[in-house]
């Protein structure tokens, strides 16, 4: 038990020096930032969920003390209890009467690094901001910010305009004498722009966006760490049939609940639009892996999944659209067969 607890605290602190990394703002740093939960989630699969727990504690008291109590807090709310909860859950199990184990759904889990990321997100900006419209006042700047950056690709038009506008057959360096300009509008200056309106539709957005990479992102850690404590010997669970993932039809009446509270003033409609992003790319995933199932046994299933792939590829994620509306049928009609899940509910190990 001590053992583990030394390898966990160790993890912790690799973990934190990932996540401190952010602090250089480089490429590289960036790119170490991401793989700051893998640590954990390592330690948590392979060793014991309170191994996980002692990583949790180590890295955030190495930031804590070493940084700033701020990034500790950050570390801990963001990514580190994050990882450690889905390693827990991947690890639940019950005994059935034959003496084998039922290990949790892979569905259920699915569904919980999905609201897994809406809570994390949801911590992280009350934790940056605990008043709301500080807050949105930060987000709405960041999202004029890249309204902005997208609009300067206005500028070729721009030189394109002033060019067709020289007469023909005007020598070059020489000045048309300018056009007369238009009278100015009142109060012209306190109209919203368009750039405005797409900034605060963007801010509005934003937690959507941001909870649905992060749910994207923990599904791949998680996916990782299995796999490289599978290849230690040291994974407990067998591997699941990923293609055969399904979550349970409650999931939809969340969705629904989601909707609701985006309407909700303040930081419960973040937390609403954060779970309805974080929903949509679990849906996305199960659409994907409903995909892989269906395609099975057939002659040009490979073919099949080299077009799709190459589809979400060409069309920059935009048939992700279509692959969450594919999930969310998926586990409305619940035609799959899917491992049923276990009465009563999953209890540790």
């Amino acid at each position: 038990m001590a053992q583990n607890l030394g390898i966990g605290v160790l993890a912790g602190l690799v973990s934190a020096l990932l996540f401190g990394m952010l602090l250089q703002a480089t490429p590289l740093a960036i790119l170490l930032y991401l793989l700051a939960p893998l640590p954990v989630l390592i330690v948590g699969l392979g060793w014991s969920h309170k191994a996980g727990l002692a990583a949790v504690a180590a890295g955030t008291l190495a930031l804590a003390i070493g940084v700033t109590p701020f990034l500790g807090i950050g570390f801990a709310a963001y990514l580190a209890v994050p990882a450690w909860w889905i390693a827990y859950l991947a690890l639940l199990g019950r005994p059935n009467a034959d003496g084998t184990l039922e290990w949790y759904p892979v569905g259920r889990l699915l569904a919980w690094v999905a609201g897994t990321a809406a809570l994390a997100f949801v911590a992280i900006a009350v934790i940056a901001a605990p008043n709301y419209e500080t807050f949105r006042t930060q987000l709405g700047a960041m999202a004029k910010k890249v309204v902005q950056a997208q609009m300067k690709g206005e500028g070729p038009a721009s030189v394109s305009a002033r060019i067709a506008g020289q007469p023909e057959g005007q020598p070059s360096g020489v000045t048309p004498p300018p056009a007369q300009e238009p009278p100015p509008v009142p109060n012209e200056d306190k109209a919203p722009t368009v750039q405005d309106e797409v900034a605060d539709a963007l801010a509005t957005v934003a937690p959507g966006l941001a909870a649905q990479g992060l749910t994207i992102l923990l599904v791949f850690y998680l996916w990782a760490a299995a796999r490289i404590v599978k290849i230690s010997g040291r994974l407990m669970r067998p591997w699941p049939d990923l293609p055969s993932t399904q979550m349970p039809r409650n999931v939809l009446v969340m969705l629904v609940g989601a909707i609701a509270v985006a309407l909700v003033p303040g930081y419960p409609g973040v937390l609403g639009v954060a779970l309805i992003g974080a929903l949509s790319a679990a849906f996305s995933l199960q659409g994907l892996a409903a995909f892989h199932d269906r395609s099975r046994g057939r002659q040009a299933r490979g073919a099949l999944l080299f077009g799709l792939y190459l589809v979400l590829i060409l069309t920059q994620g935009l048939a992700f659209v279509a692959l969450t509306l594919f999930g969310i049928a998926d586990t409305a009609l619940a035609r799959r067969s899917a491992p049923a899940d276990p009465p009563g509910g999953p209890r540790s190990l």
